[in-house]
């Protein structure tokens, strides 16, 4: 069964509609039509009643028009004909005259059925009302005042009766009006029927004495329709400012966070009393288009507003108009009738709106409500007036959104920032408490700093814009990309597990390993990850972000992904210590270094000694060597190091000097140290320091550090060589260059890295491998030395192929410095100076 609530709205709804409301006026005014025909209507003459349907469509057709949404309440001159009909020829032809007036107009206006109906009706119960008044009230010979006075009281009260019979329709179909509309409804009854009864009395009573005091009262009624013509036009353009005023007001009550355009949309339809408005907002920041709709039916969206190509669109935001344009259908070329019918519409406003996107916007108002009243010039002029409040408020209100996006955003690569990835974590991870899944890839720039250092703020801001692209590009569709601070990125990955989010994180850190064109150069661009997950790792974005970073500073110097796990919480504690410790571990001797003798293939001569740093900690033991200065890089103290691993180097080699023995010292510098601007100064002076010449100093560098395009491309290493010291390619190939590309650079020698040398007994390869590098570093005037040299079989081996330099356990260990002293006492002699060398030398005792 139906609920009797929505049967109750059923009938309410069907009483709404405009028929209904109709039949309801009709059956008001049956009474009246009765009353009159039984009242004494006199003769029935057609001139007279023609004349008299004359003069009530032409003072009818002088209207002061008053909008009630769709409704239109039109005041009129029609009391002054009203009181000179009711005086000659009664109430009965009156009725008739006024009735087929308003049937004549409203048939010429186009006026639905249902409207007609009840503007017939009110016309009969106005004269209705008078009469019964006139008849009740002392109304004798015209010429007597009091006569005048129940005029007055008859046909005031009429009219307010008709008024009242149009708010009850407006009230029935569309919702109580308000009270100002309300007074807008009465002020007519009470400003200007009285004088439009009192010019008809005027006129009556000239009348009764000739019928020549026509010419005198047409004109006097010809001026008043004038003046109330002007009166209409006058409110009008008063109701029009005060439209704009009441929408100016509109707008500066929104509040901050409402939507401004949406209420401002709202707020033109209301004061338009418009069918349609529409509002277009071209993108702006992480905003797309929008199309704000607002109509009696409730659409969201219809044809036209939306659509670049449209003729309107195009019209208004292309500058071929100059302010708000009025078309209307009955003076449309045939492309603007084909554009009204997409929409629609009869009548359209339509105007640009100016944003901060740099694009214009759109602003449409489709049809007037009323059925009467149509756009004019006017509304042009209040829409014209209105935009400059809609220009103010929608840009105010995207430059809220500008320093919101801001706020939440990098400002160099748009991308989302710590604070706004927080944000999306929590929400993500509070939408689902219980089952959330959430995977947190921490990401840095491997060669950031040296970048910024070597090249400048431009280029590494020109890098990190190429990682951002990376990132995006290769990315899972539904992830977060974020920037974090410096050289550090996020991607946050819904959904994911921490198995998922570890392989993603792997393909990720695969798919962006490449090499970018930056300030003019190719340089690499590698990412060290780190991995967390929720909920396994933490339920809040906190938690999460910083078990990624410290899973990210365990991925450093390792596979380049790292998953957090709780033990790196110890080692990140451990790290954060190490790294206070490190300058006062310099200075208290507890970082040291080691001695590894170098010595020549073929007369065995002792040539240099590899200088190798280490760290005794007083409560972690020994550190390895990889793990603190890794760390050093990382907080920017590997230059210090360095210099502190160079005077210790560089002291022992001025004590055998003091001893009239030349041996080489050898120092390995970090990629990072060659982009450090003072690296050649503060190596010049230590070798002023020690008074050490510079050929009894080698440097070794690693392969990726030489062929990087910042470090080729700079002096750095032509200005090492010139202090007269060797340069040295560590490990070499196991990176990308060639020896072709060592003819580019002042490269002394280059080393086989031991993972070569060490299977040179058992694999043919790795002795083809060996052999190769040794002949094409000989055509290319490189000396060659082995390391990792274990067993005699090696040694004779890469003797045979003329490898220049040996180094490893076959020939010693690294050694600290008293230990290395003992080891040349035992194992060493001593060779007297050469012609033309100063110093004697040291070689190995077979």
């Amino acid at each position: 069964m139906a609920d009797p609530r929505e049967k109750t709205a059923l009938r309410l709804s069907s009483l709404r509609q405009p028929g209904m409301v109709a039949a309801g006026a009709a059956a008001l005014a049956l009474p009246f039509v009765v009353f009159l025909l039984h009242g004494t209507p006199g003769r029935f003459q057609l001139l007279a009643v023609a004349a008299l349907v004359a003069a009530f469509f032409v003072s009818e057709s002088v209207t002061l028009d008053i909008e009630a949404r769709s409704h239109a309440f039109q005041c009129t001159v029609s009391e002054v004909v009203l009181v000179v009909a009711l005086v000659e020829m009664g109430g009965t032809w009156t009725a008739l005259a006024w009735g087929t007036a308003t049937f004549l107009i409203n048939v010429r206006d186009r006026v639905s059925l249902a409207k007609t109906v009840v503007n017939v009706a009110v016309g009969v119960v106005q004269v209705g009302v008078a009469v019964a008044l006139l008849r009740w009230l002392p109304a004798g010979d015209l010429a007597d005042p009091l006569t005048w006075v129940a005029y007055m009281l008859a046909i005031i009260p009429a009219t307010a009766t008709g008024t009242l019979i149009v708010v009850a329709a407006i009230t029935i179909t569309q919702g109580y009006p308000g009270f100002s509309m309300l007074a807008r409804l009465f002020v007519p009854v009470l400003v200007v029927y009285p004088v439009s009864v009192v010019v008809g009395l005027a006129g009556a009573l000239l009348v009764e004495r000739t019928p020549w005091a026509w010419l005198l009262v047409l004109p006097v009624v010809a001026v008043l329709g004038l003046l109330y013509r002007r009166f209409a036009r006058v409110t009008r353009d008063s109701e029009r400012l005060e439209r704009v005023y009441d929408f100016a007001r509109r707008v500066e009550q929104v509040g901050s966070d409402e939507d401004v355009a949406r209420r401002m949309v709202e707020a033109i339809r209301e004061l338009l009393n418009a069918e349609r408005v529409a509002l277009w907002l071209p993108p702006y920041l992480d905003e797309e288009p929008r199309l704000l709709v607002a109509s009696d039916d409730g659409d969201a969206w219809y044809e036209g507003p939306s659509d670049p190509d449209d003729l309107f669109r195009r019209r208004a935001t292309e500058g071929a108009s100059d302010g708000p344009v009025l078309v209307s259908l009955a003076r449309a070329t045939e492309a603007e009738a084909a554009a009204l019918a997409r929409r629609g519409a009869r009548d359209l406003l339509v105007a640009s709106v100016a944003t901060a996107a740099g694009e214009p916007g759109y602003l449409e108002i489709c049809d007037r409500r009323s059925d009467v009243v149509s756009f004019a010039d006017g509304d042009r002029a209040a829409l014209d007036s209105m935009l400059t409040h809609v220009n103010a408020a929608i840009r105010q209100q995207q430059l809220l959104t500008q320093i919101r996006y801001d706020a939440d955003h990098d400002r160099l690569t748009g991308l989302p920032n710590r604070q706004r990835l927080a944000v999306e974590v929590d929400q993500l991870l509070a939408a689902d408490p219980v089952g959330g899944r959430a995977g947190l890839i921490l990401a840095s720039l491997d060669n950031y700093t040296e970048v910024t250092d070597t090249l400048g703020h431009a280029a590494s801001d020109e890098l990190l814009l190429v990682t951002a692209g990376l990132l995006r590009e290769h990315a899972p569709p539904q992830a977060l990309v974020a920037r974090m601070e410096g050289d550090q990125f996020a991607v946050l990955l819904p959904g994911l597990s921490l198995p998922a989010t570890e392989r993603a994180a792997r393909r990720l850190r695969e798919a962006t390993s490449t090499r970018a064109r930056v300030a003019g150069l190719d340089l690499e661009v590698t990412l060290t990850i780190g991995v967390a997950a929720a909920p396994v790792h933490g339920a809040d974005a906190g938690t999460l972000m910083q078990r990624a970073d410290v899973a990210l500073l365990a991925g450093v110097g390792k596979s380049g992904v790292a998953s957090y796990h709780p033990v790196l919480d110890q080692q990140s504690l451990r790290r954060l210590q190490l790294g206070t410790e490190l300058e006062q571990a310099m200075a208290d001797g507890d970082i040291g270094v080691v001695f590894q003798p170098i010595i020549d293939a073929r007369s065995s001569d002792i040539v240099s000694v590899e200088t190798l740093v280490r760290w005794a900690h007083p409560r972690y033991g020994s550190i390895a060597p990889d793990e603190f200065i890794h760390l050093a890089e990382q907080i920017g103290r590997i230059g210090p190091l360095t210099d502190h691993v160079l005077d210790l180097a560089l002291a022992r080699c001025r004590r055998w000097l003091d001893q009239d023995i030349a041996l080489s010292v050898a120092v390995n510098l970090s990629a990072r140290c060659l982009t450090e601007p003072d690296l050649v100064d503060r190596v010049q002076r230590a070798l002023r320091r020690h008074a050490v010449p510079g050929e009894l100093l080698t440097l070794e560098l690693t392969e990726g550090s030489v062929v990087d395009d910042s470090v080729r491309s700079s002096t750095v290493l032509a200005d090492l060589h010139a202090l007269g010291l060797r340069l040295s390619m560590d490990d070499f190939g196991t990176g990308y260059s060639s020896l072709s590309q060592l003819r580019q650079l002042p490269i002394d020698e280059v080393k086989i890295d031991k993972s070569f040398v060490l299977g040179m007994s058992t694999s043919q390869g790795e002795s083809f491998i060996a052999r190769s590098i040794i002949e094409l570093a000989h055509n290319l005037g490189l000396r060659v030395v082995a390391e990792g040299v274990e067993d005699e079989l090696t040694r004779n081996l890469l003797a045979e192929m003329g490898c220049d330099k040996l180094q490893g356990f076959l020939v010693s260990r690294p050694l600290a410095d008293e230990r290395l002293e003992s080891w040349i006492l035992a194992r060493a002699g001593v060779r007297s100076a050469v012609p033309g060398m100063p110093h004697r030398r040291l070689f190995v005792r077979s």
